[in-house]
């Protein structure tokens, strides 16, 4: 024991040196309640904080300081001399006193909406805000340095000496201290980026060009690259809401913070020869996404010059134990403050008692060279590059110090040499290499360019195969591979049938992303999962493997599928795809029948091809990567789809004629305070006469599970159609009405309601084409054509952090002559990790 403290206190010493001065502490007043929001600054200096719920701050600096000063509006000044460099837990006691402003007298504690300067202010902030910033100008363009680093936080002897670091010792030499929350931290990934933006407020474009990226350890990493860049996009202050982990925060600047936050005007001072007002806000009510912090603004142009935000531990967040954000404005001239340093930091953590250990994510990212009004050709900003720039990757030391900002601190330095030699450590590989397993799905094998995969479907069951073991791979020479092929073979022990799959793709053109591609798949799948049938050769639905299910899961289908695509994107977010399938389609159970009549007679298998063009737009989507594989970066984005099927009898011998016409249109909505809505619409058409194989199902689920644009009330081939209409309404609160009732509001559960319905139609001929004599379950082909098909739901989110459950009820269609086996309510649920 002797030993870790002694090791414990040798880290510690490493950590002071590094900064002059350091102080922590508890603000008190004389009845021992803690003061909270007091400032706390080093005295002489600009450099300060403000004190949390509880009266605790933390406050370091590389400057060497010899007092502080601690002050709230409501009681006397304190000046507290230092005569250590280092200095924790102290106490300090303010004695109350009527505190004035350029005789202005401020109240504490809560703040008046009426007679408060401060909220004076606030409204020239609104009346000024669109004057201030980059707006005013019609191009602009600027170099953008970007640093984001993770930590391991809260370090002490335990974690130093646990078995999980066992052989990896050294890396704590790089152990340092939190200048925002004063815990000690390992940092363990850093990533550096240099861009040139360019900007056009008249056509409302930006790109960004990247110049250089370097990073820690994990080579061109742009999957941890872009999950930060997701966390942690581009906010303005000015707005209404910033989004953050997929979370809308009032903004202390919003026009409505006034019933949002308390406002208090403390200080007045000159900043960079600007005179400038100071003004603290805090939450009026626990449990809403809020900050609490401070900012300076100019008496003139009431431009900000600094703010300050942490998010209020009591918001309705998971997993993020704190959010800190500072922004710095420089004066460019006398009207315009632009933003010329933005630092996040936020504490990922299971809970968010004070002790616990978790993970801090940080961000700097600095602003310089501004230019002003350079127009460029709209084709400069529609054109996108995708090809993969080697270079970019790999600059040299040279350009690093040429280029970057900010000098990297000794521990930043520290990094890059630590991480090199923790690669050279087999037991830190392992782990590394459980990581990506569980991130990706496969198991990497590093002496054959192979993944075995994904091990997620190792298991799977349905009343027709029984339970199913699947085993499949993929080629894999790196993330940004020009081609890759894809494989499985399965087994159901109920059937006694192997199935298997091969597919593989080949980016042929980088820059306007020319793929072909194909495949074979022999399989039984759940056919009426969706209204539009995937093409994706080795895709199958969640409803083909559902263990337990509401009602017999038994119509499920034998399919042979071969088809073959070519797909572009001439721009950005439009995918354009021309594709021929073949498939053959017959009922793998004997209690479904796909029988249908044909003038010689019933025929159960069929045989089709088809041929189809789609056009698929993803207005503001982000991807990783540049290969034939890409993944998605973020998920706030719209899709858009249009796609037409031509079924043709005279080519491979297949059995129908036929044109299907499908659009469908997704949106995301963040509402601000109000929470996300997602909202929907389908439409569809089948021209010609087709059997059941060949409809369109109204997608039901029997799973208890979750799942959007599915009717959760709905049993499979309830309901098929040949023209249909479709939407879904979801919305997430976020906790918005929950947060305000007192035995909830700790539980930071969230509601969810939800309204989805269908109005469809299917024709005489087609109905008589698949009522074939011998269907053995006699199932009957309606569609919901007198009225919409509605159902509506009410969920709880949130529960336990992982946990949602839905009460869905059916609205129409329920008369117990007419529909015997509807299912009137149900519970469905889902689970996942969500901010």
């Amino acid at each position: 024991m002797k030993i870790k403290l002694l090791f414990a206190l040798f880290l510690l010493n490493i950590c002071a040196v590094i900064a002059q001065t350091k102080v922590s502490g508890y603000v008190f007043d004389e009845f021992n309640a803690p003061v909270s929001f007091a400032n706390v600054i080093f005295s002489g200096s600009t450099e300060g904080t403000i004190t949390d719920e509880n009266g605790k701050f933390y406050l370091e600096s590389d400057e060497n300081y010899t007092a502080l000063t601690v002050s709230f509006i409501g009681y006397e000044t304190l000046n507290y001399p230092l005569e250590k460099r280092v200095s924790y837990n102290l106490k300090f006691v303010l004695k109350e006193e009527a505190a004035q402003l350029d005789q202005v007298v401020i109240i504490s504690g809560k703040q008046p909406k009426k007679n408060n300067p401060a909220i004076d202010i606030l409204r020239k902030i609104w009346a000024n805000k669109r004057s201030n910033g980059l707006k005013q100008f019609n191009q602009y363009q600027y170099d953008k340095y970007e640093k984001v680093e993770f930590d391991i936080n809260t370090i002490d002897s335990a974690l130093i000496k646990s078995k999980l670091f066992k052989g990896m010792e050294f890396v704590f030499k790089e152990v340092d201290t939190s200048r925002v929350t004063g815990k000690t931290y390992l940092p363990m990934f850093i990533n550096e980026a240099v861009s040139k933006v360019y900007g056009d407020n008249i056509l409302n474009k930006e790109k960004e060009d990247l110049q250089g990226n370097k990073n820690s350890g994990f080579s061109d990493n742009q999957v941890i690259i872009d999950f930060v860049d997701d966390l942690y996009s581009d906010f303005n202050v000015y707005d209404n809401y910033l989004k953050f982990f997929d979370k809308s925060f009032v903004s202390p600047l919003s026009r409505t913070g006034i019933s949002t936050y308390n406002y208090v005007l403390t200080d007045s001072a000159y900043i960079d020869n600007k005179w400038c007002y100071n003004i603290i806000y805090y939450p009026r009510r626990k449990n809403e996404l809020t900050f609490k912090g401070d900012f300076w603004v100019a008496d003139t142009t009431y431009a900000l010059k600094e703010i300050n935000l942490q998010a209020s531990k009591s918001a309705n967040i998971n997993w993020v134990k704190d959010i800190y954000i500072e922004q710095e404005y420089e004066v460019l001239n006398d009207s315009v403050f632009l933003v010329k340093r933005d630092y996040m930091m936020s504490d990922f953590a299971f809970t968010k008692k004070e002790q616990s250990r978790g993970i801090y994510g940080k961000r700097t990212t600095l602003y310089d060279n501004y230019k002003f009004n350079i127009p460029k050709d709209k084709k400069f900003y529609d054109k996108e590059v995708y090809n993969y720039d080697k270079d970019v990757y790999d600059r040299d030391d040279a350009f690093w110090e040429e280029n970057r900002l900010e000098a990297l601190n000794k521990d930043e330095k520290g990094v890059y040499k630590m991480l090199d030699t923790l690669k050279t450590v087999k037991k830190f590989k392992r782990l590394y290499n459980l990581g990506s397993i569980l991130a990706s799905g496969y198991i990497e094998f590093n002496t054959l360019p192979l993944d075995y995969g994904p091990i997620f479907s190792t298991f799977g069951f349905n009343d027709v195969e029984g339970l199913r073991l699947r085993t499949g791979g993929r080629t894999y020479f790196g993330r940004n591979d020009l081609w890759r092929l894809e494989g499985f073979l399965a087994y159901g022990f109920k059937d006694d049938k192997f199935k298997y799959g091969m597919s593989g793709k080949w980016l042929l053109d980088k820059r306007s992303r020319l793929i072909i591609s194909g495949g074979n798949r022999r399989d039984v799948e759940q056919m009426g999962a969706s209204l539009t049938n995937s093409t994706d050769v080795l895709g199958r639905s969640l409803a083909s493997s559902a263990v337990v299910t509401a009602g017999a899961n038994d119509k499920l289908t034998a399919i042979n599928l071969t088809s073959f695509a070519v797909e572009a994107e001439p721009f950005r977010n439009l995918v354009l795809r021309l594709g021929a399938n073949y498939r053959t389609l017959e009922s793998a159970s004997p209690t479904f029948s796909l029988d249908y009549n044909t003038p010689n007679g019933v025929k159960s298998e069929i045989k089709q091809y088809e041929s189809t063009f789609s056009a698929a737009y993803f207005p503001g989507r982000k991807m990783t990567g540049f290969g034939v594989e890409r993944k998605t970066a973020n998920d706030d984005f719209a899709r858009l789809f249009a796609q037409i099927s031509r079924g043709d009898k005279s080519i491979l011998n297949s059995d129908f004629n036929y044109t299907k016409v499908q659009l469908s249109y997704l949106q995301p909505w963040q509402l601000g305070g109000f929470g996300r809505l997602v909202s929907s619409i389908e439409v569809g058409k089948t021209y010609g006469e087709v059997p059941l194989g060949l409809l369109n199902v109204i997608p039901g689920n029997q799973t208890y599970f979750s799942i959007y644009n599915t009717f959760s009330q709905l049993d499979f081939y309830e309901f098929v159609s040949d023209e249909y209409a479709s939407f879904h309404l979801e919305h997430n609160f976020n906790g918005r009405f929950f947060s305000r009732i007192p035995f909830l509001r700790k539980l930071n559960l969230r509601e969810i309601i939800s309204v989805r319905g269908v109005i469809a139609n299917i024709s005489n001929e087609n109905i008589a084409i698949s009522n074939a004599p011998s269907n053995p379950a006699n199932l009957q082909l309606v569609a919901p054509s007198q009225e919409p098909y509605y159902e509506y739901s009410f969920g709880i989110g949130n529960i336990f952090k992982v946990f949602r459950i839905d009460f869905n009820f059916r609205g129409n269609y329920k008369d117990d002559t007419l529909y015997p086996n509807a299912r009137k309510f149900g519970v469905t649920g889902s689970f996942g990790f969500y901010f």
